[in-house]
């Protein structure tokens, strides 16, 4: 399973961005090998319109079975979100990655 993270860094130890468009990275986590990578979305801060949209489009390409981040999607984002069978999980505004991935599995999150 792969698992995605809004963040506001590149590891374990970032804290988790609660903003789905203007994340500055997702981290993507691949439990199967056990590897955490990071993909760069600082770009987006330049965008007046649409971030939500074009960072919903970089999930898609990511293909995440799982997403994990604070607030949850803007209602365009949600409207490219929802064509997929990504799972959204939110309520992880306060924690870094680690927790909230320790969280996710412990079923404490929300699902969106």
């Amino acid at each position: 399973m792969k698992i995605a993270f809004t963040a506001k860094g590149t590891g374990w130890d970032s804290p988790i961005d609660p903003r789905l468009g203007r994340t500055e990275y997702i981290l993507l986590y691949d439990e199967e090998n056990d590897e955490l990578s990071a993909t760069d979305n600082r770009a987006i801060e330049g965008v007046a319109h649409g971030a939500g949209t074009k960072t919903s489009q970089l999930l898609y390409e990511l293909n995440p079975d799982v997403l994990i981040t604070g607030n949850g999607p803007g209602n365009n984002a949600a409207a490219v979100l929802n064509q997929t069978q990504l799972k959204i999980y939110v309520g992880a505004c306060e924690m870094t990655v680690q927790a909230a991935y320790d969280a996710y599995k412990k079923h404490e999150l929300k699902e969106y």
